[in-house]
């Protein structure tokens, strides 16, 4: 493999947060990272860096993602509100979603909470994780598990599998 076909520390980042996540199971709130760039944080804060496991050999671009506490609150009002200082390189939000067959939102009833609780019930139904990345600069990546394939090689990779959250997490940078 060269070097260009390396993934980019972003596509490493928001894997590795996918990994991470994965960890814990579904049916879980949204989560929320702050990406700080290794070097960075090694150089400034060597013993957060020693207390969270970051190797001094990390590369050379390599970010490490930092879990924001959110408190439970909801990620719109949330992503509406939130700064990231100067040494956020970017962020990344994690989410679960139910994802309906074609057609099916046709029998859907009005209501939002009825409506929620129709989509939990209906047999065709999907779980999905999707984990959302997004560089200061514009450079996005993401990756989406459905629920049921747990395996490395079943993580679904692609820049813009949600251009929604994507655009919302470079909100937060302007």
């Amino acid at each position: 493999m060269s070097s260009n076909d390396q993934p980019n520390a972003l596509v490493r980042a928001i894997a590795e947060i996918e990994q991470h996540v994965r960890g814990d199971g579904w049916d879980q709130p949204a989560r929320l990272y702050a990406l700080a760039s290794t070097n960075d944080l090694l150089t400034r804060e060597p013993d957060l860096a020693a207390r969270i496991g970051i190797e001094a050999d990390s590369p050379a671009d390599s970010l490490t993602p930092i879990e924001q506490d959110v408190a439970g609150r909801p990620i719109e009002d949330l992503l509406v509100e939130i700064t990231w200082p100067d040494t956020v390189a970017g962020c990344a939000l994690v989410l679960e979603r139910i994802v309906l067959p074609p057609g099916a939102e046709e029998q859907m009833p009005d209501d939002d909470g009825a409506a929620a609780s129709w989509a939990q019930q209906h047999p065709d139904r999907s779980d999905v994780r999707v984990v959302v990345g997004v560089m200061r600069d514009g450079t996005r990546a993401s990756v989406l598990r459905i629920r049921g394939h747990e395996a490395d090689d079943e993580l679904i990779r692609g820049a813009e599998l949600s251009p929604e959250l994507g655009n919302a997490l470079a909100e937060t940078f302007s």
